[in-house]
């Protein structure tokens, strides 16, 4: 294990939801919990058998750590075990602290040139590259993206990054699509009041085909829906967005055209990857953070995430660190 300095922790949504409604499906808080799990920071100590890291490095943090070797970390998919680590999840405590205690394994070190700032934002990222690769995007892939909120963004990101000749979002903000058009978004459609069917057709002539792939962001009912309308045969729709636990969908339009819909779970061996890709400067995602705080204001900090204003709410847990 590591002991950390952390410096930067991005709120996420379900930090927020927590706060607000003390559970998340089966995930049910019992006792006091520290939020936060988009995080980095500096290691201050290591362990005895810790080779990889020294005092003084630079990391950022996966925030999920399988507990046992089972068949699901044999086969490379840890996210599904079971028995899995995972930062503010019920009964787990995640890092939004001052000094905060992870395992070595899951702690990268940052090239020079990656900011603390694009080391917590590697969590949200780690989302898109997940479902991304879930989803099959290469190249000349068209994509619709249904959402865009942060995760929503980072699949555009990504989806950009893979090959992607197109990319499609949805969203009722306009400032939010705006924000996808900034981060590389081909097209956007603000949503109204207008049915599945007809957002599915929106999409389709904006794109001159159906997409082939649909990353749904939002978990909405309407909008998991439009998905499956607007997917082309023989195409794959990816649920990324979580909402109530029984939806109505039209899965028997889905079946007869085979349309394939996967879903993921958080994300596995995506670090070494987006280390790479913010180190080469491929990708850009400094853009997504809007608002930063220091630790001492994190109430305001979780207030503005909750109002829905910016994208990605950034606080800064190092009180000695003087970088904009």
């Amino acid at each position: 294990e590591v002991l950390l300095r952390m410096h930067s922790v991005g709120i996420c949504g379900s930090d927020v939801h927590y706060w607000q409604h003390g559970r998340i499906g089966d995930f049910v808080v019992k006792d006091p919990m520290v939020l936060g799990h988009e995080a980095s920071g500096t290691v201050v100590k290591v362990g005895s058998g810790v080779t990889h890291l020294k005092p003084g490095d630079r990391v950022a943090i996966e925030p999920g750590v399988p507990r046992e070797m089972d068949e699901f970390c044999k086969s490379g998919r840890y996210n599904l075990s079971p028995t899995i680590f995972f930062c503010a999840t019920p009964p787990d405590d995640g890092n939004l602290c001052r000094y905060y205690k992870h395992s070595a394994s899951y702690c990268y070190k940052l090239p020079d040139n990656v900011t603390f700032e694009e080391g917590a934002l590697i969590e949200p990222l780690s989302v898109g590259i997940h479902a991304c690769k879930r989803a099959g995007v290469t190249l000349g892939s068209k994509v619709f993206v249904s959402g865009s909120g942060p995760i929503g963004l980072v699949n555009v990101i990504v989806a950009k990054m893979m090959g992607a000749a197109a990319v499609v979002v949805t969203d009722i903000s306009a400032s939010r699509l705006q924000k996808a058009k900034e981060v590389g978004a081909d097209f956007t459609i603000q949503v109204k009041n207008e049915t599945p069917q007809e957002v599915a057709s929106k999409v389709e002539s904006l794109l001159g085909c159906m997409p082939e792939i649909t990353v749904e962001c939002t978990g909405v009912q309407a909008c998991i829906q439009a998905g499956i309308y607007a997917t082309r045969s023989g195409g794959t729709l990816v649920l990324v967005g979580l909402g109530p636990e029984m939806v109505t969908v039209p899965i028997v339009n889905a079946a007869v055209r085979e349309v394939d819909i996967r879903g993921i779970f958080r994300y596995c061996n995506t670090w070494p990857v987006a280390i790479s890709l913010l180190a080469s400067k491929r990708i850009n995602v400094k853009p997504l953070v809007t608002h930063r705080f220091p630790l001492e204001k994190a109430l305001e900090a979780f207030e503005t995430t909750k109002r829905g204003e910016g994208v990605k709410v950034m606080l800064k847990c190092d009180p000695t660190d003087q970088s904009p």
